[in-house]
């Protein structure tokens, strides 16, 4: 009983911990590159890639094949033995093996080679891509959920400000100094609050379903991250000037990368379909045997004048008859091995082959290709140019949160003083209820856009950074 008993705490104990686990920025990216479908659908396509290229290198290997056939000709036949055409059944038997090999294809085998590895290259840069884009999603929803715990507590310490001011009130209001109608102002405050903290906390609810649903996590119940406040962090990248970041962000950035690959691909396909106007040499190989026996002949011996055939005996006449090249079906294993190596044969030679007509196929094909050519071209040349917009956006972006953090710190401060100052007056009834509580609005609102800019600043740095390289994960 002891023992069961202390098993059942350590079960409660070890449920309790798994439901408390609270997610690390580090935890939730790691998670999401694991667990994320897309993340898993581009590392597919990757391995199809990889098969891709196995089909191009087996372009390199000669062909094999194996055959081989068995059939019956019942009824009217001719003899083989004879030359009569009689009603019997005559089994054939053959096997053979063939295989061929390119010599030259128009070098469509080498740039297939290459093609293929250029696509496995671009795979690579798509599911690096894919990877960015998760990390900064999970980043940015990351950062609202901290975003929407600091709004909550901001109101909750609001709102306990209000209870004890609406304590105060009462008692000032019973003893005659303050009006009720303050009373009432206090209340209503309050009342404006606590519909303000549950509205936060169903926002708050929201941004860890959306986290815990781009991390895969059904439990998303008792999904929750860590209960910290991130500070500004080192702002070393605003020192750059925007010109090196987008030259860092072409060599590190995924999209220019992708573009320029895939153009890479176009210019391989172009020469793999000029190859097709090319003469293609081939090489062949086959080696061939049959055999063939009726079932007519019920025994058979060798004929002692020559060894080399066979006196096959006739079903019902019991008439001996010479079968050159023949099987008896009693004839037993050799004769028909005998007939094996006696018919066999050897097929061998080149083949070359010089594309003169095909209904414009080929060249249909080679236009085609010129086209996606330039359709590469383009897409690259404006991943380029929307690389560089938007390093540009960014970086404004994140000046331009500098400012309204910057802005936001001295608003809160200004409205502070005014706060206490209004606070001060009015506990010694020098203001009333109404312009107490819009001085403590102001306040309440100018924390909340301290906040708000705060995380949207850190959100604007980490874009900056990983246009320059810096890993998404890295908040110091």
């Amino acid at each position: 009983m002891k023992k069961q008993f202390f098993l059942l705490i350590a079960l409660v104990s070890f449920a309790s911990q798994a439901q408390e686990k609270k997610w690390t920025l580090i935890e939730c990216v790691d998670y999401a590159l694991e667990h994320n479908i897309s993340i898993q659908q581009s590392e597919l396509d990757l391995e199809v890639a990889e098969i891709n290229k196995k089909d191009a290198f087996g372009n390199f290997l000669p062909s094999l094949n194996a055959s081989a056939s068995h059939s019956w000709n019942i009824g009217l036949n001719q003899n083989i033995t004879t030359g009569i055409l009689e009603n019997l059944t005559t089994q054939f038997t053959s096997f053979g093996v063939s295989s061929s090999f390119d010599i030259y294809a128009g070098l469509q085998n080498q740039r297939q080679m290459h093609r293929s590895k250029l696509a496995i290259l671009a795979g690579e840069y798509q599911l690096d891509k894919m990877k960015d884009d998760i990390s900064l999603f999970v980043a940015n929803a990351f950062l609202q959920i901290l975003f929407n715990k600091e709004q909550l507590k901001v109101l909750q310490a609001q709102n306990v400000i209000t209870q004890e001011n609406l304590q105060r009130t009462q008692e000032m209001v019973n003893a005659g100094t303050l009006p009720e109608g303050d009373l009432l102002e206090i209340k209503a405050t309050d009342a404006t609050q606590k519909q303000e903290i549950i509205a936060a906390e169903n926002t708050l609810f929201i941004s860890k379903l959306s986290l815990a649903q781009l991390l895969q996590i059904k439990d998303y119940q008792n999904f929750d991250i860590v209960d910290e406040s991130y500070d500004i962090f080192a702002e070393d990248i605003l020192s750059e000037s925007a010109s090196d970041i987008v030259d860092k962000a072409k060599e590190v950035v995924n999209d220019v990368k992708i573009a320029e690959t895939n153009t890479e691909v176009a210019e391989y396909d172009l020469k793999i379909s000029r190859g097709a106007y090319q003469p293609s040499l081939s090489g062949y190989y086959g080696y061939d045997t049959r055999a063939s026996y009726s079932d007519i002949i019920v025994g058979s011996e060798l004929d002692p004048n020559n060894p080399s055939r066979i006196i096959g005996v006739v079903e019902g006449t019991g008439q001996n008859v010479l079968t050159p090249n023949y099987v008896s079906v009693i004839g037993g294993p050799r004769d028909l091995f005998d007939q094996f190596s006696i018919n066999d044969g050897h097929n061998l030679g080149l083949r070359l082959n010089i594309p003169i007509f095909n209904g414009f196929a080929v060249r249909n094909n080679v236009q085609r290709q010129m086209v996606n050519l330039e359709r590469a071209k383009y897409q690259q040349e404006q991943a380029e140019l929307d690389l560089e917009a938007n390093v540009y956006q960014a970086y404004n972006d994140a000046k331009n949160a500098k400012k309204a953090y910057e802005a936001a710190l001295q608003t809160e401060e200004a409205r502070q003083l005014a706060f206490e100052y209004s606070k001060e007056r009015y506990n010694v009834g020098l203001s009333n209820a109404f312009d107490f509580n819009q001085s403590r609005t102001q306040y309440e609102n100018s924390q909340s856009e301290v906040i708000r800019t705060k995380y949207d600043y850190i959100f604007k740095l980490k874009v900056l950074e990983f246009y320059f390289g810096i890993p998404i994960t890295q908040i110091n």
